[in-house]
């Protein structure tokens, strides 16, 4: 049997939420998409045979879990929900958006370290 493959998926990388907002902390609402889960059921709702797995970049409950567990935790959602748009103040806007600006991405990397050291 071979896999389904999702018609598209993110780049691996930092994302911010639409409800990030720009002028609190550069890690409010931000994210990093670390790879693409398969379902491993053949009885799977339409939409939800692949979903984004990532984790967020501030102290949610993923984050928690991880210090309690002292294992890496994840968040998941269906791939097309984490692809698609909603509607903010009245205007269509990605659901969740790539950052590409390097000293972002930087300073979320120290941000990713600090949360989720390798040990």
């Amino acid at each position: 049997m071979s896999l389904p493959m999702p018609k598209r998926v993110p780049k691996v990388g930092f994302y911010y939420h639409y409800k990030h907002d720009p002028n609190g902390s550069v890690n409010n609402y931000a994210y990093e998409v670390v790879g693409v889960g398969f379902h491993t059921e053949e009885d799977v709702r339409t939409g939800e045979e692949h979903f984004l797995v990532y984790r967020p970049l501030y102290e949610a409950s993923v984050y928690q879990a991880s210090k309690d567990l002292g294992i890496p935790c994840f968040d998941a959602r269906p791939l097309e929900m984490w692809m698609e748009d909603v509607m903010k103040d009245g205007e269509t806007v990605p659901r969740f958006k790539l950052i590409t600006d390097p000293e972002i991405i930087s300073q979320l990397e120290v941000v990713r370290e600090e949360m989720y050291p390798k040990s």
